[in-house]
């Protein structure tokens, strides 16, 4: 991948081999890869990979036997070196290669090729670098029971092809109050190579909800849109993340006083390479909850911020950057929280393929607070609900602004607003303490004139089916989904952003039965009028850096500055990736961190340690 930042390292007659390294740039027009890259494709990964001027990783430990190539090794988080990728709490990507063959003699401080796919294992995971979350099992003390929601026999997709698979699940009866506190995955073996993420939502009973749950499972588009308005995210688990724990002071209740139904949304997927034996390959896998009847202090609430899925939210193609937001107003806010307000200590972001970046906003009379939360670079793949370090209290009558960016780039028509992978949404879930029940869904959506507006139409004709443009005159009689196909987005997308931006929007404030809050239902409203703008700082607090400026000397390649690898006892991450169950040759092996954007970080260090033959590794 183009700008990667990888190290290379292999064993040779007892000698460690071990370096800095990045990607050359390709000349050619280049699509950065999502986090779920498909490192098959040969094509995707450039050839080239040149040694860093300035070598920045510390080799640990390295070693080698008859099963394994071990290296263990450490980099700052922010070395200020340009070929090196800060390491953020932004979602990235943890590449991997590895090749039973060494590198040529004298290839250590020249170029190197990267491998091609003859012997070649290779994959990618996405990684919240910076989080540590609690994963122990609820302690004994505390009667946890267990739910287990699994799948009956779902059909694994063919090769290259995906499903989404809906399951309703009637939960058991209980005779008291409980809380939720800790959720896993349950994975069988077929699902650990094809299930991609399971979401469980939390339903409003109907007679279609009933009638689901008496059935072993369906395709969810055969659910309708949405499926049967089960749309409040319980748990979210993604490829990769081993669960949730619930903080102690708080858990998401489950009521006795009534039944409560939830839907299991499984996404299967098949690489293309893989070899399909059977065509009736199944799945059983799921999603373990554990509940108590141990209270803890809080109940635990869900808060659906962001814009509703909604044709009228219209993101232009052929755009890097394209910014839509949704808006919980200080009107419901102020209506639905409680004097003391609420503590959001945890939150799960969905857009879907072309969503890059999003952040929760708080605005308090006028004046922007510290962000609630951002992440840079979003993978739809990999949406996992994270805890916040330090829960963040929302007073009544703040206002949020769920902020959402999109790279259409790629795209050479519009995308809308909707539920599926075609479509795009922009929604922030947070898990809060205390429950409040007034409030559930705060969203909005443009309002007609502002997306009329957006696209230079005055005036639609009155009664036309399908929707025809009366004025401007050059425009009359056209059709407003013609409009929305011809529109010369590549001139004119300042003005639609700019319009959509000022624009008046609907608030959507809703209970958990969809039911508006009072006065709220013809309410249109603005952007608040934000005095002073919060200017976000990426770097940590406790250990900054400055890094100075950087010569143009200093910017080329030159000779490997070499330093004897030292160990350390104080880590604050360390990461382990262990393989000791499959015999290989020695080889090469090679790991990578890529990233779309750079930020200064602390001088922390990041520890790996590689057990399997020789490495590429690095990020994107």
């Amino acid at each position: 991948m183009p700008g990667s930042d990888f190290v290379v390292g292999w064993v040779e007659n007892g000698q460690v081999y071990f370096q800095d390294r990045h990607v050359k740039h390709h000349q050619r027009a280049y699509t950065a890869p999502s986090a779920s890259v498909n490192l098959g494709d040969a094509d995707t990964i450039p050839s080239t990979l040149e040694v860093d001027s300035s070598q920045d990783y510390d080799l640990l430990l390295g070693y080698e036997n008859v099963t394994h190539t071990v290296l263990r090794f450490r980099r700052r988080l922010n070395t200020c070196d340009p070929r090196d990728i800060p390491i953020t709490n932004d979602t990235m990507s943890a590449l991997w290669i590895m090749h039973p063959e060494k590198p040529t003699s004298g290839s250590y401080a020249g170029k190197l090729t990267a491998p091609k796919n003859d012997g070649v294992m290779r994959g990618s995971q996405s990684v919240y670098f910076l989080q540590r979350v609690n994963q122990e099992a609820p302690r004994v003390d505390e009667a946890p029971r267990v739910w287990e929601l699994r799948n009956h026999e779902a059909k694994i997709p063919p090769p290259g092809d995906s499903i989404y698979w809906c399951r309703v699940f009637q939960m058991p009866s209980i005779p008291t109050k409980h809380h939720l506190i800790r959720y896993e995955p349950l994975l069988e073996d077929t699902g650990k190579i094809h299930l991609q993420h399971a979401i469980l939502y939390e339903c409003q009973e109907s007679v279609e909800v009933v009638y689901y749950a008496n059935r072993s499972g369906q395709l969810c588009r055969e659910l309708g849109t949405p499926p049967l308005s089960c749309n409040v995210i319980v748990a979210s688990w993604t490829r990769g993340s081993e669960g949730f724990t619930f903080p102690p002071e708080a858990g998401y209740p489950f009521e006795s006083n009534s039944p409560k139904y939830y839907v299991l949304e499984t996404h299967y997927s098949t690489p293309n390479d893989f070899d399909f034996q059977n065509d009736e390959l199944t799945d059983s896998s799921g999603i373990r909850l554990y509940y108590t009847p141990e209270l803890r202090r809080h109940d635990a609430g869900l808060l659906s911020i962001g814009i509703d899925p909604n044709w009228r939210h219209i993101i232009p193609p052929g755009q890097p950057k394209v910014i839509s937001s949704g808006h919980c107003i200080s009107d419901c806010t102020r209506q639905a929280f409680p004097d003391n307000g609420i503590n959001i200590f945890a939150v799960v972001t969905r857009t879907h393929k072309i969503g890059k970046q999003i952040r929760l906003r708080q605005i308090r009379e006028n004046s922007e607070l510290p962000l609630v939360f951002e992440d840079d670079n979003l993978n739809s793949e990999y949406q996992e609900y994270r805890r916040l370090n330090t829960p963040v209290r929302v007073l009544p009558g703040d206002h949020l602004i769920a902020e959402c960016s999109y790279n259409s780039s790629q795209r050479s028509a519009i995308t809308l607003g909707g539920l599926t992978d075609r479509e795009e949404t922009c929604i922030v879930t947070s898990l809060y303490y205390p429950l409040q029940k007034k409030l559930t869904t705060c969203h909005s959506l443009p309002s007609l004139p502002t997306v009329l507006n957006s696209l230079g139409i005055q005036e639609l004709q009155t009664g036309s089916n399908p929707l025809r443009i009366s004025a401007p005159p050059e425009l009359a009689g056209m059709t407003l989904e013609t409009r929305l196909l011809t529109y010369d987005w590549r001139h004119h997308f300042p003005e639609f952003q700019l319009a959509t931006q000022r624009g008046s929007f609907r608030p959507r404030c809703w209970n958990a039965n969809y039911n508006f809050l009072p006065g709220t239902e013809n309410m249109e409203a603005h952007f608040p009028n934000i005095t002073n703008i919060f200017e976000r700082d990426r770097t940590s607090a406790a250990a900054r850096t400055t890094c100075p400026p950087i010569a143009d000397n200093e910017r080329s390649t030159s000779e490997v500055r070499e330093r004897p690898p030292t160990l350390i006892d104080n880590n604050q991450i360390e990461i382990t990736n262990r393989n000791n169950k499959v015999s290989r040759s020695p080889g090469e092996h090679t790991l990578s961190l890529s990233h779309a954007t750079r930020h200064n970080l602390s001088h922390t260090f990041l520890i790996l340690t590689t057990l399997v033959t020789t490495l590429f590794w690095g990020f994107l």
